[in-house]
């Protein structure tokens, strides 16, 4: 309220001054002649004003004129004007609509929709690393993956965007099924983001899938680093594949290889019963009783299995029944109430024709947890 009344006596001081001012040039009486060439004009002092101001208008209406032909020329030419910047703001207006129509179609499910408006910000928007993604997201959920494909390798050319542009190429040919090209993408994608937790896992499962273990170690490796991954389910996960590459240096007769890998193994998780079993009959074969020994009661320990008894019953091929049984003992004192300790008991108890103490040994294992092994055990 206070600030229009200011307005308005503003406008009357400014009214009144120039009343009086025009009244002061009318009384003054006097003239102003003007001489150009043969012409005389004689004008009034409020005329002479009046002609100034009007002067001062047609010069400043002048400069306008030749300021806007002089940016048509440049404009014309290509170069930046004020009309280039109002028609590049009008297209990236109108791209930018299309494209958040083009992602809305995207949350909706319309990817043929989604496609075009897409499409059409691409051609109002020179921002290949945003229309290029709607696009290929777009092209994929339409079912055209051949146009998907053609805009995932444009991403390709831009670094901000290389990353993606090999992500979806590689899940493309997951998808069709070809996990050879699938692997070398995603080793590259690996390369741009070692820290892309979804690209870790899929690298890991293509390289355990094509028995590359030293290559699944490292991405495993990797997972640890970039906290993806605790360091207790990385150790056990670790020594399942040093497992695998010693059992596969194994069938290629490297023993030294599979010794070593199986060590590892076992190293990484001790507890771990396949490990425990290889390596403790790698040992045996390298000539290391003892260091197999040790291994077989570690994992025993943990939790009896008969991979390990019969790892152990290795270790002296040639004993005899009683010896075996007696050489067992620590064995079967570790976890006496176990399942596995019971039937041991008992199978070793009868190859020393010990019927009644094999029958103790069983106990009611048939009936509590009836296995066939457990009810061969009681028909012998």
């Amino acid at each position: 309220m206070l600030w229009s009344l200011l307005k308005i006596l503003l406008f009357v001081v400014i009214v009144g001054a120039l009343t009086f001012g025009a009244g002061a040039l009318m009384e003054t009486g006097s003239s102003i002649r003007l001489d150009i060439g043969t012409t005389e004009f004689t004008l009034s002092p409020l005329a002479a004003v009046i002609g100034a101001f009007v002067l001062l208008g047609v010069i400043w209406i002048v400069f306008k004129f030749v300021g806007l032909a002089i940016a048509v020329l440049k404009f014309l030419n290509g170069d930046e004007t004020a009309i280039s910047r109002y028609f590049l703001r009008n297209r990236e207006r109108r791209g930018f609509e299309a494209m958040a129509d083009g992602l809305m179609a995207l949350a909706s499910g319309e990817g043929k929709l989604a496609l075009l408006k897409a499409q059409r910000a691409e051609k109002f928007l020179n921002r290949p690393h945003l229309t290029n993604l709607i696009s290929a997201q777009a092209a994929e959920m339409a079912g055209d993956h051949v146009k998907a494909e053609e805009v995932y390798k444009r991403l390709l050319q831009d670094e901000r965007t290389r990353f993606v542009g090999v992500r979806g190429i590689m899940k493309q040919k997951l998808a069709s099924g070809d996990t050879t090209t699938a692997l070398r993408l995603a080793e590259k994608a690996f390369a741009l983001k070692p820290k892309h937790e979804e690209t870790q896992d899929v690298l890991l499962r293509l390289q355990a899938e094509s028995d590359d273990w030293i290559g699944a170690r490292k991405t495993l490796a990797a997972k640890l680093r970039s906290g993806s991954l605790p360091r207790d389910v990385h150790k056990r996960r670790d020594s399942v594949l040093s497992y695998a590459a010693a059992r596969d240096a194994l069938a290629e007769g490297d023993n030294k290889e599979a010794e070593a890998m199986a060590v590892e193994a076992n190293r990484l998780a001790p507890t771990l019963v396949p490990a425990a079993a290889l390596a403790a009959n790698l040992h045996l074969k390298s000539g290391k009783p003892k260091q197999a020994i040790k291994v077989i009661k570690r994992a025993w320990d943990d939790a009896p299995h008969p991979d390990l008894a019969a790892a152990f019953a290795a270790i002296v091929p040639e004993e005899t029944p009683d010896a075996r049984l007696k050489r067992f003992g620590p064995l079967l004192q570790a976890h006496p109430d176990h399942s596995e300790t019971r039937m041991l008991k008992a199978e070793l108890n009868l190859a020393c024709e010990d019927y009644p103490n094999a029958r103790r040994a069983l106990g009611d294992l048939h009936e509590t947890t009836p296995t066939a092994r457990s009810h061969a055990i009681l028909a012998a």
